[in-house]
């Protein structure tokens, strides 16, 4: 084991890019709700507002979750992996609990059976 392993410091591992990945669950169930990436900048305002903050790659800007749909989430707690360069936020809804951008609690909505993709969840 590397001394990453065994730390109790933080030291996040951002990715050629300055990204590191972050999925989003329900503090509550568990459920994983979405995947999104952060850099530096989006971590700090997460940890400083409490309000989840991801980087969106295709905008090129930080991006506020809910800031126009008006369904953010709180973070009651963020664990990070082994290698520290993965985040699980785990987080309260503040409007309906609506994480996708298609009106679905959660991005993950289509399953894989075989070759067929099979819906999860309306």
């Amino acid at each position: 084991m590397s001394s990453v392993d065994d730390t109790l410091q933080i030291q996040l591992k951002f990715d050629a890019q300055g990204l590191i990945p972050a999925i989003m669950c329900d503090a509550t169930s568990g459920q994983v709700l979405m995947f999104a990436y952060m850099n530096q900048h989006a971590f700090d305002l997460t940890l400083s507002t409490g309000i989840v903050h991801f980087w969106s790659r295709s905008r090129q800007s930080i991006w506020k979750k809910g800031e126009t749909s008006g369904e953010g989430f709180k973070i009651e707690e963020i664990r990070v992996d082994c290698d520290q360069d993965v985040l699980q936020l785990m987080v309260m809804a503040l409007g309906e609990g609506i994480a996708c951008h298609t009106g679905r609690r959660s991005c993950f909505y289509r399953r894989i059976n075989g070759a067929q993709l099979n819906l999860v969840s309306p």
